[in-house]
């Protein structure tokens, strides 16, 4: 196969490009399922334990933008080719614009802006080619790394759903944020000093 020239691609920055999931995909996605405090902060629940078919079984479920759940599914990878997590545009309701996105970091590569940099691009994709106009999300409370993500990225906190998810014996929060296609836009001309 001829050698890409990604200088003009969309779908990545200078440090990370997201992809169509893969089925050789199943392994990373794997040994993720071991992290249980991640898992938890993303499901807001206790999985069972994973099994290598269950890994194969989603990575072949939502290989190559495949999947029927509603869900645009993506792998991270660094512009080297290395798996660093997953992310998903999803809750997608055209009629009124508004759509969340879900997305895991792989443990070793936590607090580098990956996160970041992998929702900037899917909130880009969102609002300027979907023409969807409010990204809304919650963050579980204890998720710190997740609430300054959405920082970053311009959300403004819109409030609290009290004690809305049972873990490990309690009830939690969750942390509502929101974002409009114009405060996107703005933060991102803020970003070029525009």
């Amino acid at each position: 196969m001829r050698e890409i020239d990604y200088s003009h691609y969309f779908w990545q920055d200078d440090k990370i490009r997201l992809r169509a999931i893969e089925p050789e995909d199943w392994e990373s996605f794997y040994i993720g399922l071991y992290e249980t405090p991640a898992r938890l902060l993303l499901e807001c629940a206790m999985e069972l334990p994973p099994t290598i078919s269950g890994a194969k079984r989603f990575t072949e479920e939502n290989a190559d933008f495949t999947s029927t759940n509603g869900r645009i599914m993506f792998t991270i990878e660094t512009l080297h080719g290395e798996s660093i997590g997953g992310i998903n545009l999803n809750s997608i309701d055209e009629r009124n614009g508004t759509f969340s996105i879900g997305i895991v970091i792989d443990k070793e590569h936590r607090g580098k802006g990956h996160g970041t940099r992998a929702m900037e691009i899917l909130l880009k994709y969102a609002f300027l080619e979907r023409r969807l106009h409010k990204f809304n999300d919650c963050v579980l409370e204890g998720n710190e790394g997740s609430s300054r993500m959405m920082q970053k990225l311009g959300c403004v906190q819109e409030g609290v759903r009290r004690q809305v998810v049972y873990i490990n014996g309690k009830y939690m929060d969750f942390i509502l944020y929101g974002l409009t296609k114009d405060e996107f836009i703005q933060k991102q001309n803020e970003k070029l000093n525009i």
